[in-house]
């Protein structure tokens, strides 16, 4: 147990590491953007002295690393700053567009979890036959495809042809929750079609490598059925990297949807953040880059500690 303990002490330490490096490196990628932030925002007619005062007003004129710790120091109290495009908390901004982007990410997951794992399980118990050689294939492919090629032609097909779902995913408030399922059905497939082929692929992989093993052969030798075998011996022993894999694409079920959500103008952080990209937003630019690289590492982190949790060697080590 102590072992346990100290291995997840070392991961949520790294954790917090790599968080404090990604902000540096936010920071600092902000910093070389090309031209003078005041300037942008101002445009080219103003004066020298509106400017210099604009950059005072903005802490431009302060050195990089006393801008970065007091930058640092807010965040982590809360204080996001304000908006530069239209003086609003970034707060306020950021709060019911992540809403919605955990809204469309967790309608993913419902959809694509119990999918891949099925299909996992499936592929693995039927392998070498056709099946497992169509899903193999059709999961390979799906990989392959960039999620804006999956969601321009889900919009073809379903939206522009057929006239099933909307193009245009937008909700708000005063929709209920199956309008609003309704409304992201397309951004929610893209989504799902392309992680549920990445953790269909690893549980199949996970399942059949557990299967190599001599307690799985015993297991057969007593006649026990194939599946009874995979369900009940080979999938409990696989969980571990099954359930890595799984936290991993959660990750990326959050922090990926910056491409769909641009494509079907869902309002989201993904957009936000583009929209801010674009009006050299900086104070948005930066709480919502570091909120997204955030939420990646604590599921990265919370990959690997379900991960050591999971292991039955670590949990039930043998006796010396």
């Amino acid at each position: 147990m102590k072992d346990i303990i100290s291995m997840v002490a070392k991961r949520l330490g790294l954790g917090f590491l790599t968080i404090i490096v990604i902000s540096v490196l936010i920071f600092l990628g902000v910093e070389a953007l090309p031209g003078d932030v005041a300037t942008a925002i101002l445009g080219q007619e103003a004066t020298p002295e509106t400017v210099a005062a604009f950059r005072k007003e903005l802490k431009l004129d302060l050195p990089p690393h006393v801008r970065y710790f007091a930058w640092l120091g807010d965040f982590m109290k809360g204080d996001l700053g304000t908006s530069l495009a239209n003086k609003r908390p970034i707060a306020e901004l950021i709060g019911w567009r992540f809403a919605n982007t955990i809204f469309l990410a967790s309608t993913s997951a419902v959809i694509s979890v119990p999918l891949a794992i099925l299909l996992g399980l499936l592929a693995a118990l039927y392998r070498e036959t056709w099946f497992d050689k169509a899903i193999s294939t059709s999961t390979l492919s799906a990989i392959s495809f960039p999620e804006f090629f999956v969601a321009y032609i889900l919009i073809a097909l379903l939206s522009v042809k057929l006239v099933v779902f909307p193009s245009i995913s937008n909700i708000n408030d005063q929709m209920s929750f199956w309008q609003k399922i309704h409304a992201i059905i397309l951004p929610s497939l893209t989504l799902t079609f392309i992680v549920t082929a990445h953790m269909m692929r690893q549980t199949r992989a996970a399942i059949i490598n557990v299967l190599a093993s001599s307690y799985i052969e015993m297991a057969q030798l007593k006649g026990l059925k194939r599946m009874r075998v995979i369900v009940l011996h080979a999938f409990p022993n696989a969980l571990s990297p099954v359930i890595n894999v799984v936290a991993l694409n959660l990750a990326y079920l959050v922090v990926g949807v910056v491409i769909v959500e641009v494509v079907f103008v869902y309002p989201g952080l993904g957009q936000l953040l583009v929209d801010s990209v674009s009006k050299r937003d900086i104070p948005v630019v930066q709480a919502s880059g570091l909120i997204f690289a955030a939420v990646y590492v604590s599921l990265n982190l919370l990959a690997d500690i379900l991960s050591i949790l999971s292991n039955p060697r670590l949990l039930h080590p043998r006796s010396k």
